[in-house]
């Protein structure tokens, strides 16, 4: 079997930045366990799976995985779906998938890069002392997401740079997004997450801690749009926009490799 395979750099405007995905359109589902495995041969922090949608609520169904798992959410790789099909297919200008745990996203063309819409996870108080010490910083204020998300808030972006997580303690925590996050200097909200349990130890730019931290800073900063920076070494600008009960992330995307993923 010949798979369609494209490699985008969603979230940068240039080769060699923000976070890269791989985007496989298919006829139709194949096994999970063979997901998983294309998922794990091409060892990016995610791969995207597409087929078109027939039960008319989107154009695709669309899921992903990491190299060890499948996840709820992903929005860098929703990001580089959809420049794919929008890059293919220049008369469209949105295309929406379905998925099976955060209902129909959206990514459509916006002032020469994209918007994304995911929804809006807000985050609750909570303390998670067990986060704190396993991501080695001082905590100003600690949140949590039922969908598996712990937000961190630090003193400044100093402190979200200077986090020393312990990968094994992260991992061990469980299938959890870890989020360092601080006002910034390099944008208005700086972060940094760390996935170790889905074997990616610090995620380059990650559209779905935006789409939690967005409805916390929107509040903190008492305005529904702000520019974001997620301070990995590859680094990633996200604009942040808050609609109701929807996250818009704007950002742009980079196709780096084009070519074809053989299946035995």
């Amino acid at each position: 079997m010949r798979i369609p395979f494209t490699q985008v750099d969603a979230f940068a405007d240039a080769p060699f930045a923000g976070n890269p995905a791989a985007v496989m359109p298919l006829a139709q589902w194949l096994d999970d366990a063979v997901l998983q495995a294309i998922a794990q041969e091409n060892n990016l922090s995610e791969t995207a799976f597409l087929v078109a949608d027939e039960s008319g609520a989107a154009d695709y169904e669309l899921r992903w995985f990491t190299p060890a798992a499948e996840v709820a959410l992903c929005g860098h790789a929703t990001l580089a779906s959809g420049h794919m099909v929008l890059s293919s297919d220049t008369m469209r200008d949105q295309v929406t998938f379905r998925t099976r745990q955060a209902g129909v996203l959206e990514v459509a063309r916006e002032a020469g890069g994209y918007a994304m819409a995911l929804p809006a996870w807000t985050p609750a108080a909570k303390p998670l002392p067990e986060v704190v010490a396993a991501l080695g910083v001082e905590a100003v204020e600690t949140l949590w997401h039922d969908k598996g998300y712990a937000v961190v808030v630090v003193a400044d972006e100093v402190a979200v740079r200077a986090a020393t997580p312990d990968g094994r303690a992260i991992a061990a925590l469980g299938p959890l997004v870890h989020i360092v996050t601080a006002r910034g200097q390099t944008a208005e909200v700086v972060s940094r997450v760390f996935t170790d349990f889905f074997d990616i130890p610090e995620d380059p730019v990650t559209g779905s801690a935006h789409a939690v931290i967005t409805p916390y800073w929107a509040g903190v900063l008492a305005r529904d749009t702000f520019t974001a920076f997620q301070a990995s070494a590859r680094g990633g600008h996200v604009g942040c926009r808050l609609e109701g009960d929807r996250v818009i992330l704007r950002g742009d995307c980079v196709t780096t490799i084009e070519g074809t993923f053989l299946l035995p």
